[in-house]
């Protein structure tokens, strides 16, 4: 599943990431926020107009991230 379809507060582990998909500047910046295979993640909050960005749970910070950005990522939902 993707991280664009994943419920919300629905815990989930990134279980890939297409880097390729994404612009060279945003796949860095997601890797410095410590965004990588096998983190923890969840989706809080999708914004009400364009559902665009949405805001997840990242390990322990929260990061607002663009559909296209979740969409490049593969979660394993969890069981809660």
């Amino acid at each position: 599943m993707r991280l664009d379809q994943l419920p919300l507060k629905c815990p989930a582990r990134v279980s890939a990431v297409a880097w390729d998909e994404m612009a060279e500047t945003t796949a860095k910046r997601l890797r410095e926020l410590g965004l990588d295979e096998g983190v923890l993640v969840e989706a809080l909050h999708v914004a009400p107009f364009g559902r665009d960005p949405i805001a997840c749970r990242v390990g322990r910070m929260t990061v607002a991230l663009r559909r296209a950005q979740a969409h490049a990522i593969t979660v394993e939902q969890l069981a809660a």
